[in-house]
C-alpha cells in the first residue's frame, strides 16, 4: 500500500514538472526549482532505501525535469528575463499583455 501511495504522489509531481518543461515559455522561480529539486532528490533517496523502485523511478524523472527547468531559469536570468513563474511572452487571446508588446508607447 505504501508503494502505491508513493507512486501516485510522485507520478502527480512528475506530471506537474513535465508540464512545466513542455510549456517552453515558463520560467520557474529560483526558490521553486531549489525546493522541488530538494524534495524530489530526497524522495528518490528514501524510495531507494525502502526498495520501492517505481516511486524511486518516478521521483528521479521529476528530478531530471527540475534540472531542465533550473537550466532554463539560469539562462533566462542571464538574459535579463524576470523569473516570476510566468511565461516570457503570453499566448494570443488570453487577455493579458505580452511582454514582447509591452515596450514604450
Amino acid at each position: 500500500m505504501v508503494n502505491l501511495l508513493l507512486s501516485v504522489t510522485f507520478a502527480c509531481g512528475l506530471v506537474i514538472a513535465a508540464a512545466h518543461v513542455v510549456n517552453r515559455p515558463f520560467i520557474a522561480p529560483v526558490y521553486d526549482v531549489l525546493a522541488n529539486l530538494t524534495a524530489f532528490s530526497c524522495a528518490t533517496a528514501a524510495s531507494l532505501l525502502l526498495e520501492h523502485w517505481m516511486p524511486a523511478l518516478l521521483s528521479a524523472f521529476a528530478v531530471v525535469c527540475w534540472l531542465a527547468l533550473g537550466r532554463r531559469t539560469v539562462l533566462a536570468r542571464r538574459a535579463g528575463h524576470p523569473t516570476q513563474g510566468v511565461p516570457v511572452s503570453s499566448p494570443p487571446g488570453h487577455g493579458l499583455p505580452s511582454r514582447a508588446s509591452a515596450g514604450p508607447s
